[in-house]
């Protein structure tokens, strides 16, 4: 497997998320691949300077094109790492920097994940997530590092300007319609209208 940085839109790399890309065998029979190696992954974190972690969770979810979901994050006692891929379909998947001491606070990265390229992204313990479905159907499955918490569980607004995340255009679909939405995703405030509660002291790697 290969894991690399990503950038953000201005170019700069942030350290944190990567993108996994297992080494796939395939022939007319079809195809094989390792989804999941804890100790290739423990590997490629530790050699970004990330500790590896411990899953307790796996969730899958399924949306239909146009659905967004995020940017959802939790907070301490119970912060959720992520690894993320889709397994059906195709995405257009997104972390969010929210460590207040970072470079790179408020800053983005986002890749297309889908069945075809059998890529993931690893989203820090810090950072916001959310995917916008990008094909007729998706199925999103995601490995988690804590449980789901009521009272930890937070949220910013997909299309908060200062974010400024470049959303991919659908097919067919107006670029001033909004996405499809949770009636909570909807009411999420913009990062300028967090509490300092919203936003403890994540860790920052180098």
């Amino acid at each position: 497997m290969n894991a690399e940085r990503l950038k953000s839109p201005t170019g700069t790399s942030i350290a944190g998320p990567l993108l996994i890309t297992p080494r796939v065998f395939g022939d007319e029979r079809g195809f094989f691949f390792e989804s999941w190696n804890q100790r290739m992954f423990a590997a490629a974190l530790e050699a970004d300077g990330q500790a590896a972690p411990d899953f307790v969770q796996d969730n899958h979810s399924r949306s239909s094109q146009g659905v967004l979901r995020g940017l959802h994050y939790q907070l301490p006692p119970h912060p959720q790492a992520k690894l993320v891929r889709c397994v059906h379909g195709e995405i257009f998947d997104v972390a969010v920097d929210l460590r207040c001491d970072s470079a790179t606070f408020g800053q983005w990265v986002g890749a297309r994940l889908s069945a075809a390229n059998h890529q993931q992204l690893w989203v820090p313990v810090g950072f916001a997530h959310g995917f916008l479905t990008l094909s007729e159907q998706a199925e999103v499955l995601y490995k988690t590092t804590d449980f789901w918490s009521r009272d930890c569980e937070r949220a910013i607004r997909w299309n908060d300007p200062q974010l400024a995340i470049a959303w991919p255009s659908l097919a067919g679909v107006a670029a001033s319609q909004a996405p499809l939405l949770s009636d909570k995703d909807a009411a999420a405030p913009a990062l300028a209208g967090l509490s300092d509660a919203d936003l403890p002291d994540w860790p920052v790697q180098p």
